[in-house]
């Protein structure tokens, strides 16, 4: 299905996911320069893991823990792999549970606003709270199915979005 320069390859749709270990780096960053960010991030975790002989076990990911579209943004960048963590790479897990899923290929906005309608339209509950600091997430995940190590120009990346329900 195309539409709008955003390519979906499959859903929306809710789907139950186990629980997955997770290595990852967080921080807080400004909304605007989020995915300047999430590339050096990135770029240092797959040093890391690379420095330790440590695999992926499925894709690498960004994930938002707050977001505050006018404030900071608390993002992990991280992977699917099960490893010792440190000071840097902390150990972690995508919760189980059911999650509203859109894979999709270029312009993540446009992807970020279909799979938000799509929910509003049936209804479906995100588990989020509000705090001072933004809407906490409890499972907001956006997955780079294409290897980034293998396909530097982003706009041909396959992502999958997967958002934690209530």
């Amino acid at each position: 299905m195309k539409g709008t320069d955003v390519e979906v390859v499959d859903g929306p749709h809710v789907e139950h996911r186990n629980s997955r270990p997770t290595l990852g780096m967080r921080k807080r960053t400004p909304f605007r320069g989020m995915l300047a960010e999430r590339d050096r991030l990135l770029a240092e975790l797959i040093d890391w893991m690379q420095a330790r002989g440590v695999q992926p076990v499925g894709s690498f990911y960004l994930r938002l823990h707050t977001v505050d579209m006018a404030g900071e943004m608390d993002i992990e960048v991280g992977a699917f792999a099960t490893a010792p963590g440190d000071e840097k790479v902390m150990r972690g897990a995508m919760p189980a549970g059911d999650y509203v899923v859109l894979r999709y290929i270029n312009h993540s906005m446009r992807a970020h606003r279909l799979l938000f309608e799509w929910a509003e339209a049936q209804q479906i509950r995100f588990d989020v709270d509000e705090s001072g600091a933004g809407t906490r997430w409890a499972g907001r995940f956006e997955m780079y199915v294409t290897d980034p190590r293998t396909e530097p120009r982003k706009t041909r990346w396959e992502t999958e979005l997967a958002f934690l329900t209530r």
